[in-house]
């Protein structure tokens, strides 16, 4: 009796939460979190002093669709001086403020013209309808209002997303992409409260989706995933790539199709239960006796752990489930830099200096050694599973770390439609759907910190400083001492010499 009172209590709350945050404004509200999700990102970044807009390519991008005709920054009335552009997230921030006005205004008059009241719900549907109906209609306004130029960048992105160059994808556009991905059931809910807004269709129940119909879902959701395994083989066809790197991340979001159109396969497994266990059967979600159903809970398993690896170790650069043999073995970046670059069997000249400043030289040289030395002494050591170099807080990373196992594990859920077509899970298909945007919120901040790091690293100089390396003699001037290779392997040593350089050039 009282799970049965339970169970209206439920159904009651289900019906009040879709009468009166139907699934459009869901969708609305999902997409308006993303844009101030993405304003915090620049915002976060921007504060913590790491350049964002470089290392996302935002200048290069913002310039790919343009024409420049002039080198120089003119307007009619003469030169002018090009002062440092405002930080981007302030003009997001704005195009958060529009797009938020522009739901909270269709919302709120839905609320008044139905009161709460289911009855009226369907009635009013239209509110809903053109409240996205306006917010696409500004996205492509062509006048210069409402934030032309960012407005004008997304529609950009997307259409680079879509159809992407064969020989370059800028970081930026993967950023996107991957965060495309984290609304791949926002998309497919667009599909279904198109349903929903047309004659015969209610926002109160799901659509039916028969014969064909029923795989329109899937492969919308499974769009994202297609744009970001593009780019990743892309990336691995490009000229100068000599990684597999790429072709396991084309792996990663290959899997996902797998768990999407496995679900859309479970009528056949709900037909299978309900011929052996009656109609009661349909109801619930748990079927492992079917093979089907097992298969489907083996490539969930495997997106969500393969992801959530891929999700550590490569995009944010830690090394708590990293191979043990992948640091093993001798390489370029890890040695420190050799103090001296001219090897003894490579040069028939000796190292020539003046000798009063000999004992100066080698102070600096000795001076130089040690630097670098305690550079790389320094950087070794570092917490646990992480990496050296850490640009935020050190709680950040560990607390990064369990949420997105926690919400990775969620996956199957999210990309699995067959799960909601339950009516009663509205409002915790919502939470998932939430909790997946805040997750890809936190994971920008990471993938653009590391990617920082590993830019940062790649231009750092991994030669001491040419005023510690003192370098004379014919055999250095004519470069006879660099003609050949020399390989890592090559020991080097500083042969000091009293002689002028004028009388060993004679001798």
């Amino acid at each position: 009796m009282k799970s049965d009172f339970a169970d209206e209590t439920y159904f009651a709350d289900e019906t009040y939460f879709s009468a009166a945050f139907p699934l459009p404004f869901r969708v609305l509200t999902l997409v308006g979190l993303g844009i101030l999700g993405w304003a915090t990102n620049l915002h976060g970044l921007h504060v913590s002093n790491i350049d964002a807009t470089g290392t996302l390519d935002l200048a290069h991008v913002a310039l790919d669709g343009r024409r420049l005709t002039s080198p120089l920054p003119i307007d009619r009335r003469g030169w002018r001086h090009a002062g440092a552009p405002p930080p981007p997230h302030r003009a997001v921030y704005g195009v958060f403020a529009v797009y938020a006005g522009c739901t909270a205004v269709g919302w709120l008059a839905f609320r008044i013209a139905t009161r709460g009241d289911a009855a009226l719900v369907d009635g009013f549907k239209f509110v809903p309808g053109l409240a996205m109906l306006c917010v696409l209609t500004v996205l492509v306004c062509p006048f210069n209002v409402l934030h032309r130029h960012e407005r004008e960048q997304f529609i950009q992105a997307v259409h680079r997303c879509l159809f992407p160059s064969p020989h370059r994808v800028y970081f930026s556009d993967v950023v996107f992409a991957d965060v495309f991905t984290s609304f791949a059931k926002v998309l497919g809910d667009v599909w279904l409260s198109i349903c929903m807004l047309m004659p015969g269709g209610s926002l109160l129940a799901q659509p039916t989706q028969e014969g064909l119909a029923r795989w329109i879902l899937p492969t919308l959701m499974s769009v994202p995933y297609a744009v970001r395994l593009r780019q990743c083989l892309v990336e691995y066809n490009a000229p100068g790539n000599e990684s597999r790197r790429p072709l396991f991340n084309a792996l990663k979001y290959a899997s996902s199709f797998p768990v999407i159109y496995l679900s859309a396969a479970q009528r056949l497994v709900v037909s299978d239960v309900v011929a052996l266990k009656g109609e009661a059967a349909a109801s619930q979600p748990w079927h492992g006796e079917h093979q089907l159903f097992r298969l489907w809970l083996l490539a969930a398993a495997f997106n969500s752990l393969y992801t959530f690896w891929w999700d550590v170790t490569n995009d944010w650069g830690l090394d708590l489930l990293r191979p043990t043999h992948a640091g093993s073995g001798p390489t370029r970046h890890a040695a420190p830099p050799r103090p001296l670059l001219l090897p003894r069997l490579h040069s028939r000249s000796v190292l020539l200096k003046h000798p009063e400043s000999s004992s100066q030289d080698d102070d600096s040289l000795d001076e130089s050694t040690e630097h670098i030395e305690n550079s790389n002494s320094q950087r070794a050591p570092h917490p646990y599973g992480l990496r050296p170099t850490l640009l935020f807080s050190l709680p950040v990373y560990p607390f990064a770390i369990l949420v997105d196992l926690v919400l990775r594990l969620t996956w199957s859920v999210k990309l699995s439609s067959h799960l909601h077509s339950y009516s009663e899970g509205d409002l915790i298909i919502f939470w998932i759907e939430l909790a997946e945007v805040v997750r890809r919120w936190m994971w920008v901040f990471l993938r653009v910190e590391w990617e920082t790091v590993k830019e940062a690293d790649a231009r750092a100089p991994r030669s001491p400083p040419l005023h510690a390396i003192a370098v004379a003699g014919t055999g250095a001037d004519r470069g006879d001492s660099f003609r050949d290779g020399i390989s890592e392997q090559d020991e080097f040593e500083m042969v000091p010499s009293g002689a002028s350089g004028r009388g060993a050039e004679a001798g």
